[in-house]
């Protein structure tokens, strides 16, 4: 099973779009780091762990990583949660979910695959957990709620759906 180690955007994208229930019918394993949780998501989304959301603890190594990572990056406008959430990903050796740009140019330099909603909502469909007219359905309600997705991305996708 995957492991994917998430920052709060794609989690609140996904829950935006109503398809966080889905999310976690993937044949994956999603996780942010604790502090992230703590901070950012128990307070309007404590019903996460319950759906299959795990939070993990980064190695004393692994905070130091990021804390270099706070020093090297204090200028990208990245937040420390989310220098967290790569930092996590970088330890378990998997790929960050975020659609955070300053996030994912880190995560390139950084040598730590990312992917974002796009690509989560891909692998929904492709996995058969979710249908096309869903998928169109949860961005629209994306749309409307302002969410910052690459809807350049999304019209191509939506389209590839098609065929």
């Amino acid at each position: 099973m995957q492991l994917l180690i998430s920052d709060a955007n794609v989690l609140i994208d996904m829950e935006v779009g109503g398809l966080l229930r889905q999310m976690f019918r993937l044949d994956a394993t999603f996780a942010v780091p604790n502090i992230l949780f703590e901070e950012e998501l128990r307070d309007h989304h404590p019903d996460l762990p319950r759906l299959g959301l795990q939070s993990r603890e980064l190695t004393d190594n692994t905070v130091d990583y990021a804390m270099a990572l706070v020093i090297t990056h204090r200028h990208s406008g990245a937040s420390i949660n989310d220098l967290l959430a790569l930092a996590l990903a970088r330890q378990e050796g998997c790929a960050l979910l975020s659609g955070d740009a300053k996030l994912r140019g880190i995560a390139d330099i950084e040598k730590v695959e990312v992917h974002g909603t796009v690509w989560l909502v891909g692998q929904m469909v492709t996995g058969r957990v979710i249908v096309p007219r869903q998928a169109h359905a949860a961005y629209a309600k994306m749309r409307e709620a302002s969410r910052w997705l690459p809807w350049d991305e999304v019209k191509k996708q939506l389209q590839s759906f098609r065929k």
